[in-house]
């Protein structure tokens, strides 16, 4: 348990950060589950506009610190390359 003022505080910034950080988190998800669902339907043109949607938002929990920019890299090159195969196919 914190116990002097700056230890207190510290525990309150912990917890406002942890808040944001969680949000940005789940809103990151929330555009990567839509570029999965459009390749997952095999619609190239809105995969394409779900992966154009993800990448500032990738990139921003970059900048953030939410997300490590090695993860970001291998999720954006995985997927870039799973749009470009259904619209090679399609």
């Amino acid at each position: 348990m914190a116990n002097t003022p700056q230890s207190k505080k510290r525990a309150r910034q912990n917890d406002a950060r942890a808040t944001v950080n969680k949000a940005r988190r789940s809103r990151i998800r929330t555009f990567l589950r839509k570029v999965e669902e459009a390749i997952a339907s095999g619609n190239a043109d809105s995969a394409k506009d779900a992966l154009r949607a993800v990448q500032p938002e990738l990139s921003r929990g970059v900048t953030k610190g939410v997300l490590h920019k090695n993860t970001v890299a291998r999720k954006m090159s995985r997927l870039s390359s799973r749009v470009k195969a259904i619209s090679a196919s399609a």
